[in-house]
């Protein structure tokens, strides 16, 4: 049997403020999360084994634990007899970077259980989806259907049907941030503002007016990081430059693709031995 192929997005904090903490000491978030053309690629087809076989090949596949999130997932499912004994070869070809705030991970998840329930191979009503994508990781239901925007307030899903095409250019130091201890850091909470928000008022100007909340953590407590984006921050006036997720990853959001391949000669020369990227949003 032939590999199907699935493309996993990486994710993206537009926006990210932290509202507070609830009952089980996990903090309150609410984000504006889109999707970008970089993708990690996922090979998939049954076969008749005793196990699941999981590889990872790809720049970021080192490392990655016997214990991830694909091997937890198909666990999940096997003890809720969803896959009635079927077994699966998967390979991940990884290339999103691991500690980037991009969701690599979490994304792949997402992305086999948009194709087993898609393609039949599960039957999982909504409940079970969102009970399942929780048991896995507190972003993997951001990346059920990886398209357009996602707005996540209260534990609440919702989809805003709008394309940006914006061009992004994401760099990435030699070092990954510690969310964990990004997280116990915090110590003063936004107030809640998308409850209300709608997709007609979601523009590169009004985007560029947001915030991430983790991010002055975080370039605290990591100089190479305030450093880089200083020195990103001054290659376009009429870009924005923020920090996605607890990242380690920076992203310039740019008016055109000329202008970030400019951005990336001048990062790349000056950071020869930082990951870089040039992608847009889908």
């Amino acid at each position: 049997m032939k590999f199907e192929k699935i493309k996993s997005h990486a994710k993206i904090n537009l926006s990210l403020n932290v509202l507070g903490k609830k009952k089980s000491k996990l903090h309150n978030l609410e984000t504006l999360v889109g999707f970008l053309d970089l993708h990690d690629e996922i090979f998939i087809r049954k076969i008749n084994a005793k196990n699941h076989i999981i590889r990872f090949t790809g720049n970021f596949s080192n490392k990655i634990p016997k214990k991830n999130t694909i091997s937890n997932l198909f666990k999940i499912l096997d003890e809720m007899e969803k896959l009635k004994n079927q077994k699966y070869f998967i390979s991940i070809k990884k290339n999103i970077p691991k500690q980037a705030g991009l969701g690599g991970g979490s994304m792949n998840a997402s992305s086999l259980i948009n194709y087993l329930v898609k393609r039949n191979k599960v039957q999982l009503t909504i409940k079970e989806i969102k009970n399942l994508c929780f048991k896995i990781g507190s972003d993997v239901i951001l990346g059920i259907d990886q398209k357009n925007l996602v707005l996540a307030y209260k534990n609440k899903i919702k989809k805003i049907k709008k394309n940006l095409k914006i061009s992004t250019l994401l760099i990435k130091p030699n070092f990954g941030c510690s969310t964990k201890k990004i997280y116990s850091k915090v110590r003063a909470y936004s107030k809640p503002q998308f409850s209300k928000i709608k997709s007609k008022n979601i523009n590169f100007n009004s985007l560029s007016k947001m915030k991430n909340d983790l991010e002055l953590i975080s370039l605290k407590m990591y100089p190479r990081l305030a450093k880089l984006k200083e020195f990103f921050l001054n290659i376009d006036k009429n870009s924005y430059v923020r920090m996605t997720g607890s990242g380690s990853t920076i992203v310039g959001y740019f008016m055109s693709k000329k202008a970030a391949l400019n951005a990336k000669k001048l990062l790349k020369k000056k950071y020869k031995n930082y990951w870089c990227n040039l992608s847009k949003t889908i």
